[in-house]
């Protein structure tokens, strides 16, 4: 059993054995013919991929030459054009020599014509002087003599006519931007007295303001500096004087002292005083008012009470803080017209006549101590020059000029200014005066209210040219020698008479 066992086990493991071998060896060539065939797959693909590349290759080539004939192709048409243009350009280079030649030459017939010509001038020229036995300098003076002689009454008419038309272009522009800024500032004008009426509550007040034995009116008198007139016009007094401050401290203490009831010299010291800080507080309330009215902003305080001062301020009977926010606004006006900055022409309006808030305590003109005054409150160089140049014939600035000229429209306003019958008959005689000082003048009149003076001349003395600059003589001396509100028309008249009788 043992052996049966035995035998069995070894034929089991060579049929094993063999069974295996079998069964390896199917796989393996299995898998062989697998890889074969992979290996055949690999080179068809390889084959087809060389081909594919040699494809791609040529056409790249092909694509190549094609590109690199179009270059040569562009590139000779190129040097084509380039050698057409270098044959165009010798050509006109040889034509441009062949003008500058034919130029040089006319030159050089020109010269000798030229000098031909001078020649025979000079020759000409001798031919002359002796046939007329001058010099050519004297022929020469002689007949410019002889032109200017002719041409004096042709040359006047020229000049007159050029200067007639521009005169009434510009004069046309002006007298349309002033109108325009005339039209749109309407303001009151009231004369300025130097008198202040006081209304009394009755009769019995006019005895305690004098005092016994006048102790109350005097000592108003000194404190203020002012006139009280007591007369028979009922329930009233007068406070006169020439300073409109001084009469506005007078009329504030005699209020308060009417309405206290108490009037001894001491109780008028002591509201003299306080009509004084209450003036200085309206001073300052009207330089703020009147600042906010031309909407100008940004100023010292103390400026500002100097302002105020123009309130009390007068000229020619006219108000001076009226006339300047008058002015201010006219300047602004026509500033927006010519396209100028109009804050700074009004500034330049307004700050005009600041001087004469303080000139009667300062030293100078109104118009220096203007200046200086803008200038410490650090105003704009414009506005200060406006101030010193305003009464000058060429102020340096166009914001002057503006400023000239709406202080002339405001000051020649009917019932803005007025002066006295004194005044008024001193200034006729002294612009008649002024103008008859040129020689060859017969007669000289000032007439309405000294807007225009009519000056006749001697006919036998004076042409018409000389008539021509004797007017702008006259002028220019009374701008120099006098002074006066508005302008003035000077007038010139060259008469000729000529009589003959008939017998």
């Amino acid at each position: 059993m043992l052996a049966v066992a035995l035998v069995a086990t070894i034929v089991g493991g060579f049929c094993g054995y063999f069974l295996r071998k079998k069964f390896a060896q199917a796989q393996a060539n299995s898998i062989e013919a697998k890889a074969e065939k992979m290996i055949t797959e690999a080179k068809t693909k390889q084959q087809e991929l060389v081909i594919e590349g040699k494809e791609k290759a040529q056409k790249i080539i092909d694509e190549a030459k094609a590109e690199e004939k179009q270059i040569r192709a562009e590139a000779h048409n190129a040097q084509e054009r380039l050698e057409k243009r270098e044959t165009m350009f010798d050509q006109k280079l040889l034509e441009f020599q062949d003008s500058q030649n034919k130029l040089q030459e006319k030159v050089e017939k020109v010269k000798a014509i030229k000098q031909e010509v001078e020649n025979l001038k000079v020759q000409q020229t001798e031919k002359l002087t002796e046939l007329a036995g001058l010099t050519r300098e004297e022929a020469k003076l002689e007949l410019l003599a002889i032109v200017e002689e002719e041409s004096k009454i042709d040359l006047y008419a020229r000049i007159s006519k050029l200067e007639k038309e521009a005169t009434e272009h510009y004069e046309e522009k002006a007298r349309n931007l002033m109108t325009e800024a005339i039209q749109r500032t309407a303001s009151s004008h009231s004369a300025e007295t130097t008198g202040s009426v006081i209304h009394l509550p009755s009769e019995e007040m006019k005895g305690r303001i004098i005092g016994k034995e006048g102790r109350n009116i005097k000592t108003i008198e000194k404190l203020t500096g002012c006139e009280i007139v007591i007369d028979d016009t009922p329930e009233s007094i007068i406070i006169s004087c020439f300073s409109p401050i001084r009469r506005e401290v007078a009329r504030l203490a005699l209020e308060k002292l009417m309405a206290d009831g108490r009037i001894q010299p001491a109780r008028i010291e002591e509201f003299v005083e306080k009509a004084k800080q209450d003036l200085a507080l309206a001073i300052k309330k009207a330089g703020e008012e009147a600042l906010y009215k031309m909407n100008i902003v940004g100023i010292d305080p103390k400026l500002v009470s100097i302002v105020g001062r123009l309130k009390y301020r007068t000229s020619y009977g006219q108000n001076i803080m009226n006339h300047s926010m008058e002015t201010g606004y006219l300047a602004g006006i026509m500033a927006a017209e010519l396209g100028l900055d109009q804050s700074k022409a009004k500034k330049a309006g307004f700050f005009h006549d600041i001087g004469k808030a303080v000139d009667q305590e300062t030293q100078g003109s109104h118009p220096e101590v203007g200046y200086a005054i803008l200038k410490k409150f650090n105003i704009d160089d414009d506005v200060c020059q406006a101030a010193r140049d305003h009464h000058l014939d060429k102020p340096q600035s166009i914001y002057a000029c503006i400023a000239k000229a709406a202080d002339a429209i405001s000051g020649a306003r009917i019932g803005a200014r007025r002066d006295s019958v004194e005044q008024f008959v001193a200034r006729l005689e002294e612009l008649e005066k002024t103008a008859m000082s040129f020689p060859g003048i017969d007669k000289v009149y000032a007439i309405q209210a000294g807007r225009e003076v009519r000056v006749f001349v001697k006919p036998n003395e004076i042409d018409d040219y000389g008539a021509y600059q004797l007017a702008k003589d006259i002028a220019h001396k009374v701008e120099e020698d006098l002074q006066y509100p508005g302008e003035i028309r000077i007038n010139v008249i060259r008469e000729s008479r000529i009589i003959e009788y008939a017998r």
